[in-house]
């Protein structure tokens, strides 16, 4: 019996032993294996974190411009669980950030662990709200997105939202890069949620986004806006676009539309528009955001005689001194299709035919080539895809169904009337033209650099070499300096530079409205073009006729741009010879 009682005490002895033992191990454990872990954990329970937002990065032109920086503001939340006098904060609160005093009840009455109150606030009235020392209430750190230069480029680079984001432009095709990482402040609380005054604060530091270098040029870009602003208002029209491009490699130096609007203020619109409200505001917004030369197609005119005319040489259909008739017209099955000049230019050689961008010579040139040929040319010279460009929203070319193309629409073809393409479409596939054959990607985009002044992205775009034969583009650049030298486009000319180009007066759809779009592209050297310059005055008053108006805006351009990039005469002229 007592071997019995000993051996159950004995047992129950060693299974309490066997127990504190366990406990004893566990505690260890959990206090010294785990103790990482579960402070982690208690901080996360008592602490409460607010986030510090971090600088985006800047815009900078080509020559180190800051175009697109940060200021500093700050942002106003309340914490329920600390507010003290609630009226009083929302008293304070409305007055110093303008705000309805009902709309910010509701936030500080709301009984939810963090309610932001405002984004963006000036320094000014922030150093305010904090004097009034009023508990639960938070003054933190924030960036606001700044433009130096307002409306400067301003549909080229876009602008970002209330979250720092980018919205359109080059804010948002880069907004990876220019986003930086936001970092945090971290404070300790009681059981309640109140943070304990005099606590120490942990803070993560904001990682600033990285800097992007551009292709732009502010002085070109100026420049090019007040040519383009003042022909717009001397032409009474409804806006002028223009676009300058190194034809080499695709970097645009300035591309402008007028009229721009502020970047600092991109949803006030201007004069009796800024009354309108819903659904019709945000249309009159997305129209004044709206990059043309990127966005919108249009049928290009005579400009694109230079395809045409590259067609017809790369496929040996036609040769410079091949000989042609004008009277005026040319009959196409059922039409009589004019040219500009109604009483014809008689007898032309096709090189004369350029110079005078004779329709009939063309609508024979696009004949003998034929809608295969012509398709051909087209694929090759890029109008059937995308540009590629580093901005969003790029539309791409309406073109007939091959299957379609009959010979009224050939020859309208032809001479650029009956499809659309972009402007950009238009002097990337005249690049081709006349670089010797390379179809380049226009862009923007140079490269990323950290706040080190390292460079963590050059960015690089596509090429495709050899699109048309080399001897073919000789012999365009030849053609297209004539048009300047003694043809149509002789309003671009200067003296010392040779320049080619083409002129253009497209009437807009529908036909009869006496409606037109003028417009002129230029290039320059003639025998290396390493600049080019494509200009497009919409509905112009008066006058409507590109080489009259169009190719003037360019040679006011030129005249600046030229030397202004290193680009040196060709020629010197005698003036002592008449």
């Amino acid at each position: 019996m007592k071997t019995s009682y000993k051996r159950r005490m004995l047992l129950m002895g060693g299974i309490f032993a066997f127990c504190l033992i366990f406990m004893a191990g566990r505690l260890g454990y959990l206090m010294i294996g785990q103790a990482d872990k579960y402070l982690a954990l208690a901080k996360d329970l008592h602490q409460r974190e607010r986030e510090i937002k971090a600088p985006r990065g800047n815009i900078y032109d080509r020559n180190g411009v800051k175009i697109a920086s940060n200021k500093a503001v700050y942002s106003i939340s309340v914490i329920h669980s600390q507010t003290k006098q609630k009226n009083k904060v929302v008293s304070v609160l409305s007055k110093e950030l303008k705000i309805d005093e009902a709309e910010i009840k509701k936030k500080v009455y709301k009984n939810s662990v963090r309610e932001k109150i405002k984004s963006n606030v000036e320094k000014d009235a922030a150093d305010r709200i904090r004097k009034y020392e009023l508990a639960g209430v938070k003054v933190d750190e924030d960036y606001k997105r700044t433009y130096p230069y307002n409306d400067l480029a301003s549909k080229v680079l876009g602008f970002t939202g209330g979250d720092n984001q980018g919205i359109v432009g080059l804010e948002v095709t880069y907004d990876s890069y220019l986003q930086g990482k936001p970092g945090r402040i971290l404070t300790l609380t009681d059981g309640g949620g109140r943070e304990i005054d005099g606590a120490y604060e942990e803070r993560d530091e904001p990682v600033a986004g990285n800097d992007l270098y551009t292709t732009l040029d502010v002085n070109l870009q100026n420049y090019v806006w007040q040519a383009c602003e003042k022909v717009r208002k001397e032409k009474g029209a409804k806006r002028v676009s223009m676009i300058i491009m190194n034809p080499q490699n695709g970097e645009i130096y300035a591309m402008v539309n007028t009229p721009e609007y502020n970047l600092n203020e991109p949803f006030k619109l201007k004069g009796k528009k800024e009354n309108t409200t819903g659904k019709k505001r945000q249309e009159l917004l997305n129209q004044m955001w709206r990059n043309t030369c990127i966005n919108d197609t249009y049928e290009p005119g005579s400009v694109f005689k230079i395809v045409t005319a590259t067609a017809g040489l790369e496929l040996g259909k036609v040769k410079v001194t091949d000989h042609f008739s004008c009277p005026g017209f040319r009959i196409v099955e059922d039409r009589k299709i004019r040219c500009h000049k109604t009483t014809g230019h008689g007898a032309e050689t096709f090189k004369e035919g350029v110079m005078n961008s004779c329709n009939p010579v063309f609508m024979e040139v696009g004949a003998r080539v034929g809608v295969d040929g012509m398709y051909t040319i087209f694929r090759q010279m890029g109008l059937f895809e995308k540009t590629g460009i580093d901005i969003p929203g790029e539309a791409n070319s309406i073109m007939h169904n091959k299957k379609n193309v009959g010979a009224v629409e050939l020859a309208t073809m032809s001479f650029g009337q009956s499809f659309q393409i972009t402007p950009l479409q238009l002097m990337r596939a005249a690049s081709a033209a006349v670089n010797g054959g390379t179809l380049v990607t226009p862009h923007f985009g140079m490269k990323a650099v950290d706040s080190s002044g390292k460079t963590v992205k050059t960015f690089e775009f596509a090429k495709k070499k050899h699109v048309i034969k080399k001897e073919t583009s000789e012999t365009m650049r030849e053609l297209l300096e004539a048009v300047v030298s003694d043809g149509s486009g002789r309003n671009c000319k200067i003296e010392g530079y040779s320049i080619g180009g083409k002129t253009a007066t497209s009437e807009k759809l529908p036909r009869g409205t006496g409606k037109y779009i003028s417009s002129f592209l230029g290039f320059s050297k003639a025998e290396h073009p390493t600049v080019m310059a494509l200009v497009m005055i919409d509905e112009p008053k008066g006058t409507y006729y590109g080489g009259a108006i169009a190719a003037p805006v360019v040679r006011e351009v030129f005249k600046v741009a030229l030397p202004y990039l290193g680009i040196s005469k060709d020629y010197t002229v005698d003036k002592t010879k008449k």
